[in-house]
Formats: C-alpha cells, sequence, structure tokens
C-alpha cells in the first residue's frame, strides 16, 4: 500500500505540540511497517532525518504554508494533484487538514476545538479558516483521532459526527524524561533562575496557556512575601496579545520572571525537572503534554480544572480554576508551601505517567489507521 502522509509540521529544532505528536507516531509506524511505502509530503525542504526508514519517501509541495491563503493552496490545490499522481491509497493528516477535492480514503487527527470556543485567541485570518475549514474536515474524513476522550466528545457535539467514528489516541511523553537528582535539579536551578528556586510553565505563548492570568497569580504569591521563588516561562511567543502585555506591565515583581524562549528536549527536561512544580494553568487543552511531561518527571502538577486536564493528571494535578486570578494564586501557594503535597503529587504522577507512551500512541494511531481501511469497504 502507498500511505500519503502529510508531514509539513516535522520541522528540525522547530517541533510544536502537534509536529512532536507526528514525529514520534510516525517514526516507530513507518518501522513497525516495511510492507507499506510511506510518501512524506513537506511543504519545504526537509530534513532528511525525518525519513525514519528505507520505506519512506520524502516528496515536496511548494509554497511552505505560512498564512491561511497559502493553507488554501496548498490542501486545496496542490495536494489532490499530488496525492492522484503518487498514486496513494491512503492519507494520513496527523494536523487534521486536509484535501476536500481528493476522494482517496482518510484518517485526520483533529488535537482539539479550542478555535471554536475561543476565536478570540486568534487572528481573524487563522479563526476564519478554521471555524471554516475543520467542519469541513471533520465530515470530508473516512475516520478521525483526537487525543483525549474530551476532544472526542467535543467533535461529537461541536460537528455532529458519530463517536463512533473517532478514536482516541493519547500522547506519550519523550524518552528523555525522567525524575532529576537533587544535585541535577541544583544545577538547574542555577541554570535559569540564579539559583533560585522556581515554577516553571510550558507552551507556546498564546493566550488560551492563560499566561496573562499566570503573571497576575505569580505576582500576588510574590507579595504574600516568598521573595525567593522565581517564575521560568519556556516557549515561543506565537501570539503575545494585549492581555499579556497589560498583565507583564502591570506586575510588580517582573524581575523575578524569567523567559527562556523554546528548548531542545534536553534543556526542557532540564528546566521542567528542576522545578518547584509545573504551572499548567492554560484553559483549553485538546491533552496537555507538559503535565505528562512533569508527571514523568515526578514535577508537582497545579492544572486547570478544564477541559482534557483532569483526564489526563487525575489525582496527581492540584487544581484552579483557570479564570480566577485568587484561585489559581490559591493552588500555587498551597503547592509551593506545603512539602507533603509535593511528594504525594510527584509520586503519584510518575505512577499515573507510565500510561503515556510514544509506542502505545503509535500502536493506537495505526489501530486506527486500519479501522479507517475497513470503513471505506463496509
Amino acid at each position: 500500500m502507498r500511505i500519503a502522509v502529510n508531514t509539513r509540521l516535522l520541522l528540525p529544532d522547530k517541533l510544536e505540540g502537534i509536529g512532536w505528536f507526528a514525529h514520534e507516531t510516525l517514526a516507530r509506524i513507518v518501522r513497525a511497517h516495511p510492507e507499506h511505502q510511506f510518501i512524506f509530503l513537506f511543504d519545504r525542504a526537509y530534513d532528511r532525518r525525518f525519513l525514519y526508514a528505507d520505506n519512506v519517501e520524502g516528496v515536496v509541495l511548494w509554497p511552505p504554508t505560512r498564512h491561511p491563503l497559502l493553507y488554501r493552496l496548498w490542501f486545496d490545490l496542490r495536494l489532490p494533484g499530488a496525492l492522484h499522481r503518487l498514486k496513494a491509497d491512503a492519507f494520513l493528516s496527523p494536523d487534521g487538514y486536509l484535501a476536500l477535492h481528493s476522494r482517496v480514503p482518510t484518517l485526520a487527527v483533529i488535537h482539539d476545538l479550542n478555535f471554536e470556543h475561543h476565536p478570540e485567541d486568534l487572528p481573524r485570518a487563522y479563526r476564519n479558516f478554521y471555524r471554516g475549514q475543520f467542519p469541513r474536515y471533520a465530515r470530508h474524513a473516512t475516520r478521525l483521532a483526537t487525543v483525549s476522550e474530551h476532544s472526542r466528545q467535543d467533535i461529537v457535539r461541536t460537528y455532529g459526527i458519530p463517536a463512533d467514528r473517532i478514536d482516541v489516541v493519547y500522547n506519550g511523553v519523550g524518552e528523555v524524561f525522567r525524575s532529576l537528582s537533587p544535585a541535577e535539579q541544583e544545577d538547574a536551578r542555577r541554570t535559569f533562575t540564579e539559583g533560585h528556586p522556581y515554577l516553571v510553565c510550558i507552551g507556546s505563548l498564546n493566550p488560551r496557556k492563560n499566561i496573562a492570568r499566570l503573571l497576575q497569580a505569580f505576582d500576588r504569591l510574590a507579595d504574600a512575601g516568598d521573595t525567593d521563588l522565581r517564575l521560568l516561562i519556556v516557549g515561543e511567543r506565537m501570539w503575545w496579545d494585549g492581555r499579556m502585555e497589560q498583565a507583564w506591565r502591570g506586575m510588580r515583581h517582573r524581575d523575578r520572571v524569567h523567559f527562556t524562549g523554546r528548548l531542545d528536549q534536553q534543556r526542557l527536561h532540564r528546566a521542567l525537572g528542576g522545578a518547584t512544580a509545573l504551572a499548567f494553568v492554560s484553559y483549553f487543552e485538546g491533552f496537555g503534554i507538559p503535565v505528562a511531561e512533569a508527571m514523568r518527571c515526578g514535577v508537582p502538577v497545579v492544572a486547570a480544572r478544564a477541559t482534557s486536564l483532569p483526564e489526563v493528571a487525575g489525582e496527581a494535578a492540584h487544581y484552579c480554576d483557570p479564570f480566577d486570578v485568587d484561585d489559581i494564586t490559591r493552588a500555587l501557594r498551597e503547592v509551593v508551601t506545603d512539602a507533603a503535597l509535593r511528594e504525594r503529587l510527584g509520586r503519584i504522577g510518575v505512577e499515573r505517567s507510565a500510561r503515556f507512551t510514544w509506542d502505545r500512541a503509535a500502536t493506537d494511531l495505526w489501530t486506527s489507521f486500519e479501522r479507517m481501511l475497513k470503513d471505506t469497504h463496509r
């Protein structure tokens, strides 16, 4: 079988959540299935490290998809012709974007529908594209996969897709993540916050990550008297909006906030493993990979009681209302000041994280793909 795959998010040194999902699952799938030929479709010159096995061929379709207008050109015009020319028997799209003008059997992975519930978080061109196209993608796909039961039910309610056409494929945790020794934790503090203990927040800086309220909550926590604690924010600025700018400028303790930008996995592991706790108060997540990574490292998690996060973390997180700054402050304070609570959360987290592996994710995604093929013959 010739299986075409949308691999436009396999970008060297720029893998984000969906990119990591694609990288980790596809690397395992192609190696496990040498009987099939995989055609990886890139939108720019690619790194050959992403051609994981001899049964993978890389094909570039121009132009690079850097804007919704280019999304339309790539998926509506370039991709259908490429699928026909390459004689693709099936198409897999790890980011959910599809060729609506192609009849090739398709599995689309839709990670979440934040743009449907919080359109104000996105620039107009992007939200209009997502809200216009993704309902069509969901209906066009032969089968769908998503990364949590919460997202599955959201797709059912929002787009009217039958639940039995959607499979749950949980994200995994990279093998690099593990608990740090006390000496390694001390080294991480020296590296990232000049030796001070810190809370860490991980994720690209866009509005749904709730950075504005986290900054306000940290400011209140600092006002309460812990003059040593720092806040480390890890991630690329995606859409730094007015709310974040206003919160940042209104802080009394800005000097205690450190921005690292994007980190590679080794440095991300050190930044996470050395933290007093992960502060992950995003108000909308399809899964929330940093939560699972923190649990694997034995790092306590403060999480929003919202969307998929309770499903992922269970009893391994201390929860707060993501829309209430006082409640975020409360949850942070309780974890920072209660060593027994931190120990319990870390211990439960390590145990719970064992269910989130990339081997399992790859197996589940391939199972969904096989179900998709069966659906085409009904």
